[in-house]
């Protein structure tokens, strides 16, 4: 529904995860008796969670730990990884530099070229943890760094921008062409960001194995607010969760949806498998984790520009392993830990017996249902109320 926010302007209502609230089923199913498992072509997750591709979440050390898991942790190629030998002491400076220093820090930093050969090694030094390995690039370094991924053994690759689209206009440059790219691709190739229907179904029209929705939800990321553009998570996910049954329904062919950023808590996690998603993406609550890589510290993947940065470092300190955060045991009261628990139970609690049961659960529009009947966990500063 539409309404008129001005003479003859008409705005579309969007929501965002704490504005709705899953409502329980008539049938429950023991959570332990859930499937949660999906698949991105031909490779199948035991659990449908991504690590984002950020320098401060993914490291070679935490995509083993993500992957012996059951879940997927995605490399930046862009970054650290790539561009220094011994990374670990770069990451140390961003860590130890102050609020007022971090985002000249972090943008001097990546003035530094990224090394070919690094391309290769970090993915063949994942593979040799075990584990399937996934790396991430901007679309301007797709097609190089892509072949180099490829030959060291990579399993999924992720074309990944601040908005993505099939028609880029440019005079400057060459735009990538998707379809050509993902054609030549001999594994699935992940492609985003979007937030609307059209964009979503011309990505699956050139052939990608699967959609990452959000533009500016990250808890680093400030593209909301340099640049006004975004759709808040829910209706995002929503609207290409319609575009990839359309096209399931024409061709045949089921490209999963990722909801990337905005959910801080299982809660959120839940409610995006509710808007539709088969997958979610998540950096923050990894960045948390005592193995990922930047100490506590979070930064956005734009935060590095030159010119326009869109994100800044944060902090979100240490709180547990990676399979605490996923499997627990929470040790904390605020949905931030056992997030693989806190969907099964969902689930559970709705009856949805696998994901795609719980991409038809009944959504209400609610956004007080966070703070009703709260009232001293927000006096006391604990649980829902931090």
């Amino acid at each position: 529904m539409a309404f008129f926010i001005g003479r003859d302007r008409e705005a579309r209502r969007a929501y965002g995860f704490d504005e709705v609230a899953i409502v329980p089923g008539n049938v429950t199913v023991n959570p332990d008796e859930v499937d949660i498992s999906m698949n991105i072509g031909a490779k199948k997750l035991e659990i449908p969670f991504l690590a984002s591709a950020m320098d401060g979440v993914v490291d070679v050390k935490f995509a083993i730990a993500m992957g012996k898991l059951g879940g997927l942790a995605v490399l930046n190629l862009d970054g650290i990884q790539t561009r220094y030998e011994n990374p670990g002491e770069i990451l140390s400076k961003i860590a130890a530099a102050s609020s007022e220093e971090a985002t000249v820090l972090v943008q001097n930093i990546y003035k530094e070229p990224i090394k070919e050969k690094l391309v290769a090694q970090r993915v063949k030094e994942i593979k040799a943890g075990g584990v399937m390995a996934a790396v991430s690039c901007i679309p301007a370094n797709a097609e190089r760094f892509g072949a180099f991924a490829q030959d060291a053994g990579v399993d999924l690759f992720v074309v990944q921008s601040t908005v993505t689209t099939t028609r880029h206009i440019s005079t400057k440059y060459a735009a990538l062409d998707f379809q050509k790219f993902c054609k030549a691709m001999k594994v699935p190739v992940i492609v985003g960001n979007v937030v609307t229907y059209d964009a979503a179904h011309d990505l699956m029209e050139a052939g990608c194995a699967g959609i990452l929705v959000g533009v500016g939800p990250g808890a680093a990321c400030t593209t909301r607010g340099v640049l006004g553009i975004g759709v808040p998570q829910v209706t995002a996910t929503i609207d290409c969760a319609a575009a990839r049954d359309f096209f399931f329904k024409k061709s045949g062919v089921y490209v999963p949806v990722i909801t990337d950023g905005g959910m801080n808590t299982g809660g959120d996690i839940c409610k995006a498998f509710a808007s539709g998603a088969d997958a979610v993406m998540v950096g923050s609550a990894f960045a948390r984790t005592k193995e990922a890589p930047g100490g506590g510290f979070h930064w956005g993947m734009a935060t590095p520009h030159h010119n326009l940065p869109r994100g800044t470092r944060i902090k979100v300190g240490v709180t547990g392993t990676v399979e605490e955060i996923l499997y627990g045991p929470a040790r904390l009261d605020d949905g931030t830990q056992n997030l693989v628990g806190a969907l099964r139970t969902c689930m559970g609690s709705v009856g949805a017996r696998n994901i795609k049961e719980m991409q038809l659960v009944e959504l209400i529009i609610a956004p007080d249902i966070k703070s009703e009947g709260k009232l001293f966990q927000r006096a006391q500063r604990v649980g829902m109320g931090k």
